[in-house]
């Protein structure tokens, strides 16, 4: 097992649940747009709480599929909120292909950090529960300093057949041209993609939470 990746499970109870709850209602998920307005702010939200966000199909209007066509290339896929054995996930599942200058499908969506103590300064990194097909995905991350769209902070994990958990901090992500800063600061993200990426390969990824920590 991977040091940064741990097996876990999608329930966690109470406390989750009001986390999930807190962080709803401070961090806005919008559907692809960077700069999304925050759901609301002064909910009682302290400084050094993890905030989860479970990908329940309530969610899924925050999120969008996006495929390498928008730059000519020729991957298929599609996104799906499903459920299973009462876990609630969104699935990524499609077909990335090089040819024609593309390879990649990916889940995306817009967030703003404004309503969390300090903006989210404090934070430490992402957190992502899923399964898969084995394969390695990415976390791609668009900050305020991305200038171009094929600028972006990049961070691997794989997918394997059981649920598990793993951390990625802040500092492990590089960016995509090897521009400054070297890594993302926290509290000028603004959007976040989950990727299967750069290879030719079939992609099958559920992810049942994503975790700010």
């Amino acid at each position: 097992m991977d040091e940064n990746t741990r097996q876990t499970t999608p329930k966690q109870g109470g406390r989750i649940a009001r986390q999930a709850r807190a962080a709803a209602a401070t961090i806005a998920f919008a559907v692809g747009v960077a700069g999304a307005g925050v759901l609301g702010s002064g909910t009682g939200v302290q400084a050094g709480e993890d905030f989860r966000f479970p990908m329940t199909a309530d969610q899924a209007a925050y999120w969008r599929f996006v495929t390498d066509g928008v730059m000519g290339g020729v991957s298929r896929g599609k996104l799906s909120f499903e459920s299973s054995d009462d876990v609630d996930y969104a699935r990524l599942t499609g077909d990335v292909s090089t040819a024609n200058n593309g390879g990649f499908i990916q889940l995306r969506a817009g967030i703003s950090m404004a309503g969390l103590p300090a903006g989210g300064a404090g934070l430490d990194g992402i957190r992502i529960l899923s399964r898969g097909n084995g394969e390695t995905y990415f976390v791609h991350l668009r900050t305020r300093d991305n200038r171009r769209p094929w600028h972006y902070y990049a961070a691997s994990f794989t997918a394997g057949d059981d649920w598990r958990e793993a951390t990625l901090p802040f500092d492990s992500f590089r960016h995509s041209a090897g521009l400054s800063p070297a890594s993302p600061r926290p509290q000028d993200i603004v959007s976040i993609g989950i990727v299967a990426y750069g290879r030719d390969h079939r992609a099958d990824l559920s992810v049942a939470a994503i975790t700010l920590y």
